[in-house]
């Protein structure tokens, strides 16, 4: 195999086909990347046997040929190679010689005989949304999935289609964060738990443009995101979702509407008396057209008011500020609903026409300091 091609382009293409490398495994093979240049173009291809990457990138094939090389070697020479072209040749054996300009690294590959290839699959059942929404999508709801893997349905975000509606949900046990999105078609109905480690990792390769488009095809087994010159597929997590719905509580005794800006920098302040780990609870006391903030720790006290719009009965209630914030920073509005029940009751941030919702248990207060 003898390849040239730019560093720019040869560097863009590792390091998306890199995040299906996995950190650790029992089978060497999984820490390559394939150069595979046998069949027209040169793809790049990793797979973790969970999530596997393939993309082209740009330049001349001289010999047809395919080796595997050890991802982080290959990663690490081409970073600090001089911005010129790169020309990779493997021999018979494997042997690979890496030049640029004045360099020449020369490093054992693999045959790729062992390597796992991405699956074919079926691409007739299908959605296509922009790379800005699905980058929205993801920015929106990942921050409430769950790190632990004792359930791995909420390591997951879930895709659910109806007609020409996509809903796509997470949490964690105490929260949940709900996008409602249009699509272009309608298509038939389908329920899918996507791995966030998937969404997350995708979110960082798409340009985020909204002329740019991702189609993403649905089996029984996998996902397949497809855009640009590059393949995401990923297994999808089995089982049965949470049943969501059963969880909103429509009824609310108390709805407030607060400036989101003015909500949030007042939150941080709360925080600065609080250490990172902590579940200290910020205690939010409406009364009248005003919501006072207030927290107490063994580094002092912070209160502060802000004025709102108010409808139903006062009420003091507490929060993880940590997790209010990460919901309200993911909202684009300027003004904010928040519909409570009672102190012991979810909170609930929603808009008028429920394109997002974001539900957050409560913390038990002492409502007198």
């Amino acid at each position: 195999m003898k390849i040239v091609c730019k560093k720019y382009n040869l560097l863009k293409g590792l390091n998306i086909v890199s995040k299906a490398v996995p950190a650790k495994t029992t089978m060497s093979i999984l820490q390559c990347i394939l150069v595979d240049c046998t069949k027209g173009n040169i793809r790049l291809i990793a797979n973790d046997t969970e999530m596997g990457i393939e993309t082209i990138v740009e330049g001349d094939i001289l010999e047809k040929g395919v080796v595997a090389l050890d991802a982080k070697m290959f990663l690490d020479i081409t970073r600090k190679l001089p911005d010129s072209d790169i020309t990779i040749e493997t021999d018979q054996s494997y042997k690979t010689s890496i030049k640029c300009n004045k360099s020449n690294f020369n490093i054992l590959g693999k045959s790729g005989d062992e390597f796992s290839y991405l699956p074919e699959v079926d691409r007739n059942d299908y959605i296509i949304i922009s790379q800005l929404t699905l980058k929205n999508l993801v920015r929106q709801t990942s921050f409430s999935v769950s790190s632990n893997d004792v359930n791995k349905i909420m390591t997951g975000i879930y895709f659910e289609i109806k007609g020409d509606n996509l809903r796509v949900i997470s949490l964690d046990g105490h929260r949940i964060s709900i996008r409602n999105i249009i699509l272009k078609e309608e298509t038939d109905d389908k329920k899918v738990i996507i791995p966030s480690k998937t969404l997350d990792e995708i979110a960082k390769i798409i340009t985020g443009e909204s002329e740019d488009e991702v189609n993403i095809y649905f089996t029984d087994k996998y996902v397949t995101f497809e855009f640009d010159d590059t393949i995401v597929l990923s297994r999808i997590i089995e089982g049965e979702y949470f049943d969501v719905d059963r969880m909103l509580i429509n009824d609310f005794s108390t709805k407030i509407s607060i400036d989101k800006k003015e909500f949030v920098e007042c939150i941080e302040r709360s925080t600065l008396l609080v250490n990172e780990g902590d579940k200290k609870p910020v205690i939010f006391a409406i009364k009248g057209n005003t919501i006072e903030l207030r927290i107490k720790s063994t580094m002092g006290s912070m209160n502060e008011s802000i004025d709102i719009d108010i409808e139903g009965d006062d009420l003091t209630i507490g929060f993880n500020p940590r997790f209010l914030l990460d919901a309200l920073k993911v909202i684009d509005d300027d003004v904010i609903d928040i519909y409570l029940n009672g102190s012991r009751s979810p909170g609930i941030i929603k808009d008028i026409d429920v394109n997002y919702i974001y539900l957050i248990l409560p913390i038990n207060i002492n409502t007198v300091d």
